[in-house]
């Protein structure tokens, strides 16, 4: 019987987890507060009409791996989110007003100085998630695949090293990858299409604790397993409430 070991949101892309005990999954949608907003690396063509954009036109991971620095926190009611610099708040803001968004934005400004293509922009749209990929998904990361990996790295990993929604265990190392297609049961109630398998890009090389760049964990799928993939997507075609201890299983 594999198990929700634990279930995480990113508020703000690129931006510090959040652990949820639980979360109430709606069908066609994210995790709640899954990357909802998201900082313009320079003018991106951002359009909430059509909101979708490729990663690159984001502060984010695989580019900016200093972010990984910062710890922020993000309050769901009021949308204020304060980014801590070592034991000091480096700047906060609510990101539902002007003056909020410019406090954050002045900040990054100046601590990605040198990454910047223009002045950095708050972005946000109702009901959209700015996910690496168009659809509206959760990903969902096996912890067996990432033991496997350590062995293959030479190194231990913290599995937020890949910023999954859910982190499962009890499934054999790498059998996500051949759930693309199946149903699964997660909680009482919901149910989750898998849609496809995640291929890793250079965001996974930075410690999450440090953002500090230290491996290469994409050339070292590549070079082990004959592929760049570890987790997988997928979408939720029936509601419910998950928590962390739930099961987890093809339904």
């Amino acid at each position: 019987m594999a198990t929700i070991q634990a279930i995480y949101r990113y508020p703000v892309k690129g931006l510090s987890p959040e652990p949820l005990p639980r979360a109430l999954l709606a069908s066609g949608e994210t995790v709640p507060g899954d990357r909802i907003y998201a900082i313009e690396n320079g003018p991106s063509g951002f359009d909430p009409a059509k909101p979708y954009l490729p990663k690159t036109r984001f502060l984010m991971l695989m580019k900016n791996g200093r972010l990984a620095a910062l710890r922020t926190a993000f309050d769901q009611q009021s949308h204020v989110l304060t980014v801590m610099r070592g034991a000091s708040i480096a700047a906060a803001g609510n990101l539902k007003t002007s003056e909020g968004r410019a406090a954050i934005e002045r900040y990054f400004a100046e601590f990605c100085a040198d990454e910047l293509r223009g002045p950095p922009k708050i972005l946000f749209a109702p009901g959209h998630s700015f996910s690496d990929v168009a659809r509206k998904v959760v990903s969902i990361i096996n912890l067996a695949s990432v033991a496997a990996l350590e062995g293959a790295a030479g190194a231990a990993l913290n599995p937020l090293r890949f910023r999954a929604n859910l982190y499962v265990e009890g499934w054999p190392a790498w059998s996500e990858l051949d759930l693309v297609g199946n149903v699964l049961a997660a909680g009482p109630a919901a149910r989750l299409k898998v849609v496809k398998r995640i291929v890793r890009c250079a965001a996974t090389n930075v410690d999450p604790q440090t953002g500090i760049r230290d491996l290469d964990l994409p050339q070292t799928l590549m070079r082990t397993y004959g592929h760049s993939d570890c987790g997988v997507y997928a979408e939720v075609v029936e509601g419910g409430e998950i928590a962390a201890g739930d099961a987890i299983e093809i339904a």
